[in-house]
């Protein structure tokens, strides 16, 4: 066969080839286009180049309207919910320990025991500060008594005044020391530093304990602290005061009302969540610090247009879908929102109850004339699309 036989045989498969392409390919048109070909070659090879140039409505293969499959938009709501599991702290907690050193000689709450606030809970002896105590006392008495005097003989003049402002002085010196040493003998009971409840007493009578020694934790569960941490997407939506409901994991069923008291200045890098501290009212005493909570937030959030996942098509261009809009194709770009096995959330300008092509988008392009099939969908080819990850 001769060469130029064979150009020619090639040249017409090369044209069918394009043909095919334009009129099945979804977005040839456009490719063409960005290729700079004439108007009227893309008119010829793309039925959408076609419509454009002011001819009829492109069809499919056949010369029909192409048979298609919709789903209406609905409208979803994202980011008005948030749940995490947070870990309970008493508001106040606190482990007491000896101002000084010595042997305990009493313990005066048990394991458990609710105490108030001053309420004496353990006692180390205390017979050398009470002496002292009184030996200061007495110091402090006879200074006053020689200071009565020294007054009686100044008034005859009979005394200097140095004397007497020596007296004085003396008598403040001995206050002084008399306040000292009842501040060591007061310090000799243990004392609660504020009402809540005893945790387990780990020391007995007749131990010797030393200022870090821990005799007792006093936990304040009048109110819980609960600390838990969000994602990143919330951190400008979680604000101090709102409200909060918690589920205590060992108490399943109660929910537990309560507020954001405090939000964290700053992400954290690794996790990429935000801490935040509730405080949730325990006027029953149901819950203790340590207690794991199911933690939920409700926001106003966000509207998107929601589509059936095979209603989403990809190009070079990016994500798009075909609304149906007086019978005949409309191309829209969407931008992928949330992925779920049901339906994406989408940013477009899709608007509720809007009819999107499911099935039979191949043959779909800008402008295509299309009739909307009802019931079985067995016979319409696949897509012929996937939809990106």
């Amino acid at each position: 066969m001769r060469v130029w036989k064979q150009l020619l045989i090639s040249l017409g498969v090369i044209a069918a080839g394009l043909l095919l392409w334009g009129r099945f390919v979804p977005g040839a048109n456009d490719m063409l286009k960005a290729a700079r070909l004439p108007d009227g070659l893309v008119a010829v090879l793309s039925p959408a180049g076609k419509a454009e140039s002011g001819g009829q409505a492109p069809r499919n293969a056949f010369g029909d309207a192409s048979l298609v499959v919709t789903q209406p938009v609905a409208l979803a709501l994202v980011n008005d919910r948030l749940n995490a599991i947070g870990d309970g702290e008493a508001i106040r907690s606190v482990t007491v320990t000896p101002y000084a050193t010595g042997n305990l000689t009493d313990v005066l709450v048990a394991s458990g025991e609710r105490v108030k606030q001053g309420q004496v809970i353990a006692r180390l002896d205390s017979d050398e500060q009470r002496i002292a105590a009184d030996q200061a006392r007495v110091s402090r008495d006879l200074a006053a008594q020689k200071l009565t005097r020294l007054e009686s003989l100044r008034n005859a003049s009979a005394v200097s005044t140095a004397d007497f402002q020596d007296a004085e002085s003396g008598l403040k010196a001995a206050e002084l020391a008399l306040q000292n040493a009842e501040l060591n003998l007061r310090r000799r009971a243990i004392v609660a530093p504020y009402s809540g409840i005893v945790g387990i007493i780990s020391v007995n009578v007749g131990d010797y304990v030393t200022t870090t020694t821990q005799i007792a934790r006093i936990d304040d569960r009048s109110e819980i602290l609960v600390d838990f941490w969000v994602p990143e997407r919330f951190a400008t939506s979680v604000r101090v005061g709102e409200e909060i409901a918690a589920v205590a994991i060992a108490r399943p069923g109660e929910v537990f009302k309560g507020k954001v008291q405090a939000v964290d200045n700053r992400i954290d890098q690794e996790s990429r969540t935000l801490r935040v501290r509730a405080q949730v009212d325990n006027p029953d005493d149901l819950l203790r610090a340590g207690m794991s909570f199911q933690v939920t937030m409700s926001f106003p959030g966000e509207r998107y247009p929601s589509v059936d996942p095979l209603a989403v098509q990809w190009s070079a261009e990016g994500s798009y879908v075909w609304r149906i809009s007086g019978g005949r194709a409309e191309r829209v770009d969407v931008q992928i929102i949330q992925r779920n096995p049901d339906k994406v959330l989408v940013n477009a300008e899709l608007a509720e109850d809007d009819q999107v092509v499911t099935e039979g988008t191949q043959h779909l392009n800008a402008g295509s004339e299309v009739r909307v099939m009802a019931g079985d969908v067995s016979a319409l080819p696949s897509a012929g699309s996937t939809e990106g990850s």
